[in-house]
């Protein structure tokens, strides 16, 4: 059932709630029709449409953000809107990553508002001048959409801030969760006005558009579709408190690819999509994919660069050099550490100011000899955080000037004005060292602009009055919760919370040695040059190209309602199993061979009860004393159980523990597998996973005839998860001599003999058959888990056999929706009893309905 938050969010937008202006017809939309799209060159058709001749073949990416890259004002003369680009904009810088035949189309909001009877003319202007489609969200929607939800909720959220009490945070309200989706409902109208779905790249950016994948995947299951978080990603314990976090997960779920900047990000998102959606991932070549109802969706680790070009140009400007001479001159004979960050309660500037207060007090030689410079950039937000904040900075840097300042010497300078990028440059190439102390911050550019700053160019040289060849140096004291602080190993490293680490840190900073100084920037330095923004933005985009690779060698359909939509992609030859269909085939043959797993299939897996319920029995009965029908239940199951619980069919087959038992019917006996006589290996692995069992609270282990399984469905996700890999590997290497195999499964380990397997029973049963004389004209085999693939893979390879007089109708049918052997599939468990209801009925010659005859055999009983 799809949750409140959710329902009728699709259509949310639709109708007079908001009158949104459409785009201009200047791109072409191009729509397809659900569906296997053939292998034809599209490049070479033309049907007419000039539009779409003329940029049907030009690579094209559409960039997605909250704000577009532009700067708005309108002129003092005319009353008209003068657009341009904001050149420090990453949205702008990436493009340097595409290849120069690439077309970019930007989506998103403009930093102004703009009347309505204004906004079409804009829209037009915005389209031929710049490639960019504004969506022009209405004001009161703006500000519930992003000062409301994404300001309030998410970002505290994301950077570990709880609403503990009205004073910390403001409590979720579901008027501002409405117009978030509000919000991403019109990002995603304003995509699919300009998309070109076979052919165009979509590529969103950042946690205000999390669930517009949702939106996009529903108009176009085949969309190419990238995601990048550009804040952290919470552990689990701080996601989960979200009420919508499923829709959430759900909504980024719909992406190919989803980019992180820190393993620690991904990981935090790949252990709440195990935690609350039950989903496993695994790294396949070096890349990390989630499966998700048949689609991969990959993961992507790589931190975004700085644009060096821009940076150095800003450096050869004149007035860089000039600031720089005059920051010389005010600060002779000190050294300069530098702070550069938004006024948030985030950034950590207060305690900043307090590790260098404790580095002066410590170090008493230092007072006037440093000096910390710190520019705060204006904030983002406006509530009382920023106010506290900025009030508690102020007094501490009044305090420490008192202190340990003259009239001639202030040891902490803030600079709280725009302070424009030149001056910033300048700033940076004069540090000695240059300090970022944030508790929490997504990635943080400060550090990767200071060491390009510090490493100069011609322009900064002459400036400085230094030689190209002289020695570059640069130190860095950067938070450990911070983005960028994995990739910068010559960095020391802090927790900005511990005040006296800090200010030691400082102290190294400015007294190490020139020549280690010069090591680290040079190692820095190398780094940040080779990874770029053009980097970045090219191995995303590669990576998404691969990501989208299989889109049109599957199946694709949509399930879910709301934000719980989801496509299922499959092979093109599975399809769900028509009863009518296969009972066609079951009447006009006459040797049957059919194999049905118990768990998952007959019986819920989720089922607290796991014993057959009467209509199980009845069906199965019904089928067995059919002569044309040769029927075996094949489980993983001990077979005390089975023959206790299916004891009143009596011609029934039974292979208990994948095999290694099997009887042929009740009056029979049990055949032991040969292959799994020695079972001394027993005695090794149960003292292992009784280690494993004590080790891993809620976790246990199953004792069978022919060997052990290590359950951890109970057991904590993450923790499960990984003892189980360990037991794995563990179990491998003390076996490695012996006549066993482990096999990990679904939230179990379970080591069994070597030779056995469900496969094997199903060639058992169909060779028996065709030495009999009886050659099967039909097989059927239904199940649910990886070990019923053994079944169907060997059903597949049998049946083949040229021995065969005819080739036998064949219904391999796996229990859900999801990548498979089988050529069918059903949905639950239900649809399989209604699929053996209806075999049931053709079997008898007289049909009557299936409930008389269930009753007929209670009497019986």
């Amino acid at each position: 059932m799809a949750s409140r938050s959710c329902a009728n969010f699709l259509h949310l937008a639709s109708g007079n709630l908001l009158d949104i202006p459409q785009t201009p017809r200047g791109l072409p939309r191009v729509m397809t029709v659900p569906g296997i799209i053939s292998d034809m060159d599209s490049c070479s058709s033309n049907d007419g449409d000039s539009d779409a001749a003329s940029s049907g073949c030009r690579e094209r990416k559409i960039i997605v953000a909250n704000m577009l890259p532009l700067h708005a004002k309108r002129d003092g003369e005319t009353s008209k809107w003068r657009f341009s680009w904001d050149e420090d904009s990453l949205l702008l810088h990436l493009k340097d990553g595409f290849s120069p035949e690439t077309e970019v189309v930007y989506v998103g909001s403009l930093k102004v508002d703009i009347d309505v009877n204004e906004q079409e003319e804009v829209a037009q202007k915005l389209l031929e001048d710049f490639n960019c489609v504004p969506t022009f969200l209405p004001h009161d929607l703006q500000k519930k959409f992003y000062l409301g939800f994404c300001k309030q909720h998410l970002w505290p959220l994301f950077h570990y801030m709880l609403p503990m009490c009205p004073d910390h945070g403001d409590r979720f309200d579901r008027i501002l969760w409405q117009a978030y989706v509000s919000a991403n409902k019109i990002f995603a109208d304003k995509v699919m006005e300009v998309i070109n779905p076979d052919d165009d790249y979509v590529w969103i950016h950042d946690y205000h558009l999390m669930v517009l994948p949702t939106f996009l995947r529903k108009h176009l299951n085949r969309i190419k579709l990238g995601f990048f978080l550009h804040s952290p990603f919470p552990s689990s314990e701080i996601y989960r408190t979200l009420p919508v976090r499923d829709e959430i997960l759900r909504g980024l779920l719909n992406c190919d690819l989803i980019g992180f900047h820190t393993f620690d990000y991904a990981r935090h998102f790949l252990s709440c999509c195990s935690r609350m959606l039950g989903l496993d991932y695994e790294s396949k070549r070096g890349h990390i994919g989630l499966d998700y109802f048949g689609r991969t969706v990959f993961i992507k680790i790589l931190p975004v660069g700085v644009h060096m070009g821009r940076l150095e140009s800003v450096l050869n400007l004149s007035s860089t050099a000039a600031r720089v001479k005059e920051i010389q001159k005010q600060f002779e004979g000190k050294k300069l550490i530098l702070g550069i960050d938004d006024m948030d309660i985030f950034k950590g500037i207060s305690l900043k100011l307090l590790a260098v207060e404790q580095l002066l007090q410590q170090h008493p030689d230092l007072q006037g000899k440093i000096v910390l410079v710190q520019i705060v950039n204006p904030a983002r937000g406006f509530g009382k955080d920023v106010q506290e904040a900025k009030k508690e900075t102020y007094m501490t840097a009044k305090k420490i000037n008192e202190v340990y300042g003259s009239p001639n010497y202030q040891p902490v300078i803030l600079i709280d004005r725009p302070v424009p990028r030149y001056e910033k440059s300048a700033y940076y190439a004069l540090a000695e060292c240059c300090i970022v102390n944030a508790v929490r911050d997504g990635m943080n550019l400060v550090p990767y602009k200071y060491i390009v700053c510090r490493q100069g160019t011609p322009g900064m040289d002459e400036a400085l009055a230094v030689k190209p060849e002289y020695p570059r140096t640069s130190m860095l004291v950067v938070s450990e919760f911070i983005g960028c602080s994995p990739s910068l190993s010559g960095a020391i490293r802090v927790n900005p919370w511990d005040i006296d680490a800090v200010a030691e840190a400082l102290n190294t900073a400015i007294t190490i040695p020139e020549s280690e100084k010069q090591l680290r920037h040079e190692k820095h330095y190398r780094y940040v040059s080779t990874h770029d923004v053009a980097y970045w933005a090219h191995s995303f985009v590669m990576d998404l190209d691969r990501a989208c690779q299989d889109h049109y060698s599957k199946r694709c359909w949509g399930i879910g309602l709301g934000l719980s939509f989801r496509v299922v992609s499959l092979s093109p030859s599975f399809r769900r199993l028509a009863i009518d269909h296969i009972c066609s085939a079951y009447r006009r043959t006459n040797r049957r061979a059919i194999f049905l797993d118990y768990d998952g299939t007959l019986v819920p897996e989720a089922s607290i009860i796991k014993t057959p319920s009467p209509e199980v029995i009845s069906i199965i009965k019904t089928l067995c004393d059919d002569p044309k029908n040769t029927v075996f239940i094949v489980s993983g199951r001990g077979r005390a159980s089975l023959s206790d619980w299916l004891a009143p069919c009596e011609k029934l087959g039974i292979a208990a523990e994948h095999g290694y038992f099997i009887r042929w019917s009740k009056d029979s006996e049990w055949e032991i597998s040969p292959v799994g006589a020695d079972l001394e290996w027993k005695k090794i692995v149960e003292p292992v996973m009784s280690l494993y069992r004590e080790a891993t609270d809620g976790s246990s282990i199953e004792t069978k005839e022919s060997g052990l399984v290590w359950h951890h469905q109970d057991a904590d996700p993450d923790f499960g998860s990984c003892q189980a890999k360990e037991l794995l590997d563990h179990l491998e290497s003390v076996l490695a001599n012996e006549p066993a195999v482990v096999h990990r499964g679904q939230h179990i380990v379970e080591v069994k003999p070597q030779g056995v397997s469900k496969g094997l029973v199903a060639e058992k049963v169909l060779s028996r058959m065709v030495n009999g004389g009886k050659p099967p004209d039909f097989v059927m085999c239904v199940g649910d888990d990886k070990s019923d693939e053994d079944m169907f893979q060997s059903i597949l390879t049998s049946v083949s056999n040229p021995s065969l007089p005819v080739a036998p109708e064949i219904f391999a049918c796996t229990v859900g929706r999801k990548p498979s052997k089988a050529r069918y599939y059903l949905d639950d468990t239900a649809d399989v009893l209604k699929l053996l209801k209806g075999l049931a009925t053709a079997t008898i010659s007289k049909p009557r309905c299936l409930p008389e005859i269930k009753v007929s055999f209670e009497s019986n009983a």
